[in-house]
């Protein structure tokens, strides 16, 4: 099986900031005075880093190298980085104006996920 280390290592790396953000948002920004729409717009941020760090691990360890997989795991750092990455500097910082960044976010998502549909339809049973 072949393993992509840095799939890997992103894959720790954010699962870590993840979780300490999410303690931070649970320690620190509800103890800040920060309203419940903005504690609420966090955790679905750290939920949805945790969720794609775990997709990353997955990419990492799956032993399948195709340009269609690293486009995958580049959508799904894309995503974290707009989508999750917005929504924390809206929240911390009170910047407004990196809102239109949310969507392009959840598209990278879904771009990701669409690769491995894609993937596994093309595998057909076999491993490449």
């Amino acid at each position: 099986m072949q393993i992509h280390r840095h799939w890997l290592v992103l894959a720790g790396f954010f699962g870590l900031t993840a979780t300490m953000l999410g303690a931070y948002g649970t320690h620190g920004l509800a103890a800040s005075g920060s309203t419940a729409s903005q504690l609420a717009a966090f955790n679905t941020a750290v939920h949805y880093q945790f969720f794609h760090a775990l997709a990353l691990l997955v990419l990492g360890w799956c032993g399948v190298r195709s340009k269609v997989i690293t486009f995958a795991g580049f959508a799904f750092l894309l995503g974290i980085l707009g989508f999750c990455g917005s929504i924390y500097a809206m929240v911390l910082l009170g910047s407004k104006g990196l809102g239109f960044i949310t969507p392009a976010g959840g598209l990278c998502f879904m771009l990701g996920w669409a690769a491995l549909i894609w993937t596994g339809c093309r595998l057909g049973g076999k491993n490449e």
